[in-house]
């Protein structure tokens, strides 16, 4: 019975251990200070991204990969690369699509939920986001991460997503996990690998 007893209480210590704390106010405020230090001198960013699409109603998660480049301020491109090729790039107001081969563009001026999409994605890859009026913020932090949990005020991005949740390695100031979590708790997680900040490219991958 002692045995049990004391895996019993190993068992509880290592689940508490493993579980998300909320962080306190002053580690907030040390990791908001240090993150937006880090975020201020990024001027560009390269990065391979895996993608995991978890839908409800299959076995297993749907599994993409590609890259992703970032310009400041406003140059993104997320292309994936297996096991199809699809590009998005926002630029100049504009968002273009290349879908193995086909193209076509949007005047994302003349819709307010391309304008959130690249903020969101911005944000999301900048760890940008701690002062957006459009999300309240939870922070937590667990063995691995500090995380952050923005959870949409407005009617129009509620519509589409539930909660973001920004994973930042321990000691880290930039994201290397985003998990979008949609109304039906469907969700999207990207891990991001072999990042590259203020990474040298040619402005070409910003063409269509």
């Amino acid at each position: 019975m002692k045995i049990r007893m004391l895996f019993f209480v190993l068992f509880m210590n290592f689940t508490v251990f493993a579980q998300e704390q909320k962080m306190s106010a002053t580690e907030i405020s040390l990791f908001k200070t240090s993150v937006e230090k880090e975020t201020k001198t990024i001027k560009s960013l390269k990065t391979d991204f895996i993608q995991y699409k978890h839908l409800s109603f299959l076995s297993k998660d749907i599994e993409t990969s590609g890259k992703m480049y970032l310009k400041s301020p406003n140059l993104l491109n997320w292309q994936y690369t297996n096991p199809y090729q699809y590009s998005i790039i926002f630029k100049n107001n504009k968002v273009y699509i290349n879908d193995q081969g086909k193209k076509s563009s949007i005047n994302a001026g003349n819709s307010k939920m391309f304008e959130k999409i690249n903020k969101l994605i911005v944000g999301s890859v900048s760890g940008n986001l701690f002062d957006d009026e459009e999300f309240s913020i939870e922070y937590f932090k667990n063995k691995e991460f500090y995380i952050t949990k923005l959870t949409p005020k407005t009617a129009t991005i509620k519509k589409y997503i539930k909660l973001v949740e920004l994973y930042f390695p321990i000691g880290e100031s930039t994201v290397s996990q985003v998990r979008l979590i949609e109304p039906s708790n469907d969700f999207t997680k990207i891990v991001f690998k072999n990042k590259q900040l203020n990474a040298k490219f040619d402005d070409a991958v910003f063409n269509q």
